[in-house]
């Protein structure tokens, strides 16, 4: 099929709603779930290392699958898989909604992140796929912000579906919004598919890269908990190690040309060292990042008292500043170049994380809360945009589509290694949230943590990124940069023919 519907028109319009459904469903999911957390901890009597699970599994099985989902609808469809991805969260959805203790809950947010790793790549894959060039960058630029806006009434959102119904409800909404997003997909999406796709996928290069974050994150969550197996920790870190080693030999074979299955991660995009330096502060930056939104809200409710929704919403001026503003700092950085940008904005946030160690047991919105979150949103509000498109500039344009998803894989691998690390050597485990005084403590000292890494992260965007480094990028690049509508969160996963760039939280 050539693209060339236009957003205006009726197809266009219905094309356009069941992409935002899809992805805002997932996105959705991932941010009204840690409002839910102290509820599911008190329910099934869960220490923290189960809470941490509760979100880490869901990322654990969309990082590893991710880039194999996007492959998965360049050769079978699009719409095909995207519809498999809509309609697996929704079953996945249906059994966190029944989840009778937290190994279940976890368990089905495992498979929560493979409905995921299907549908979230698809959801822009189609809108790139099936437009007009023309239309592509408002698609996107539509598409980007009305998934901000899922973004931004998420927490809200979850926090009145915790108190008003229960818990289980955060999950259980997803399946009417899944029936919507099948019903439309199926009446209005046209399939697309790559007609030069062929060769077999790199399976085993996905799991293993699911068998190393598995390993890695279960050691990291287990090791400071007094009742954990040593053997078994120890074994999980070197399990994860040693499949992380193979995963890289395997890649580097499979990316000369000619092999059968080509790699997952062709290890030639690292040859741009702007592109290798700007993934490394991403990982750093989003390590930081992810461990501030997962205790941010879990300390609100256990130590500072706040209801559901009010923790849920804490942080909605981050949202607000960086729909109103993304766009302008990725035209900044254009003009300018995105090292001053990036490592200011770094700072900034650094400087918003410890602003939040004011937060404790006798915390005013106002006083303590708004300011650090202005903070915090204006640095990454400033960050985030030109981050995401040195992305795309750094690469070699034919790799342009797979080096949004690299980017996508190194930051949600990121948050999973934080969120599983750092909390624990704060000394949050066991049932350290039934106990505000410790609770607050180690959110302290987990904040202070982040905000060292955010400064590592400043630093290395100052000495490693070029003032130059956009101005290589491919012109067709331009129109998704000032469009930009991030949230908070890692880019997008573009198909892996298609050069764009964006943004999107899960």
């Amino acid at each position: 099929m050539t693209a060339s519907i236009r957003l205006s028109s009726g197809t266009g319009r219905w094309i356009l709603l069941a992409t935002v459904l899809g992805s805002g469903m997932a996105m959705l999911d991932a941010t009204v779930v840690n409002v839910a957390l102290p509820r599911i901890g008190d329910e099934f009597g869960a220490s923290m290392a189960g809470l941490q699970w509760t979100v880490n599994a869901y990322t654990l099985t969309l990082a590893g699958l991710i880039l194999l989902g996007g492959s998965l609808g360049d050769r079978y469809g699009r719409r095909r898989v995207f519809l498999i991805g809509v309609v697996w969260f929704a079953v996945a959805s249906a059994l966190c909604g029944a989840a009778q203790d937290i190994s279940m809950l976890i368990a089905a947010r495992a498979l929560q992140g493979v409905g995921g790793a299907l549908l979230t790549p698809g959801s822009l894959a189609i809108i790139q796929a099936s437009f007009a060039p023309g239309e592509r960058a408002r698609a996107v630029g539509a598409w980007s912000g009305l998934g901000g806006v899922a973004g931004a009434i998420g927490p809200f959102l979850g926090g009145w579906l915790v108190e008003a119904a229960g818990w289980r409800w955060v999950f259980l909404l997803n399946i009417p919004l899944a029936a919507l997003v099948i019903a439309v997909t199926v009446k209005h999406v046209p399939e697309t598919r790559d007609a030069g796709a062929r060769g077999r996928f790199d399976v085993l290069g996905a799991v293993l890269a699911a068998l190393c974050l598995a390993g890695l994150t279960y050691a990291l969550t287990m090791a400071p908990e007094r009742e954990a197996s040593r053997i078994l920790v120890w074994g999980s870190a070197i399990a994860g190690i040693a499949a992380g080693a193979a995963f890289v030999i395997v890649e580097r074979r499979r990316s000369r040309p000619g092999e059968d299955p080509a790699a997952m991660l062709p290890v030639t995009i690292f040859s741009s060292k702007q592109f290798t330096a700007i993934n490394v502060v991403t990982f750093v930056m989003y390590g930081a990042m992810s461990v501030v939104f997962f205790l941010l809200v879990l300390t609100l409710q256990v130590v500072s008292g706040f209801d559901p929704i009010a923790a849920g919403t804490a942080m909605l001026p981050v949202t607000v500043l960086m729909l109103l503003f993304s766009a302008r700092s990725g035209a900044l950085a254009q003009r300018i170049g995105p090292r001053l940008p990036i490592t200011i904005g770094v700072l900034l946030a650094a400087a918003g994380m410890l602003l939040m160690t004011r937060v404790g047991l006798h915390t005013s919105y106002l006083r303590d809360v708004l300011p650090a979150a202005l903070v915090f949103g204006l640095g990454l509000t400033l960050a985030v945009a030109p981050l995401t498109a040195t992305v795309l500039a750094t690469a070699d344009e034919r790799h342009a589509g797979v080096a949004s998803g690299v980017n996508n894989a190194v930051a949600r691998a990121a948050g999973l290694l934080g969120v599983a690390a750092i909390p624990p050597l704060a000394g949050l485990t066991g049932a350290a949230y039934t106990n505000p005084p410790d609770f607050a403590h180690g959110f302290h000292l987990a904040i202070v943590t982040c905000a060292v890494l955010m400064l590592a992260a400043a630093a290395l965007a100052f000495f490693t990124v070029r003032d130059d480094a956009l101005r290589t990028a491919p012109p067709e690049c331009e129109p998704e940069c000032r469009t930009f509508s991030a949230v908070a969160s890692p880019p997008l996963e573009p198909d892996h023919h298609t050069p764009t760039i964006g943004s999107e939280r899960a």
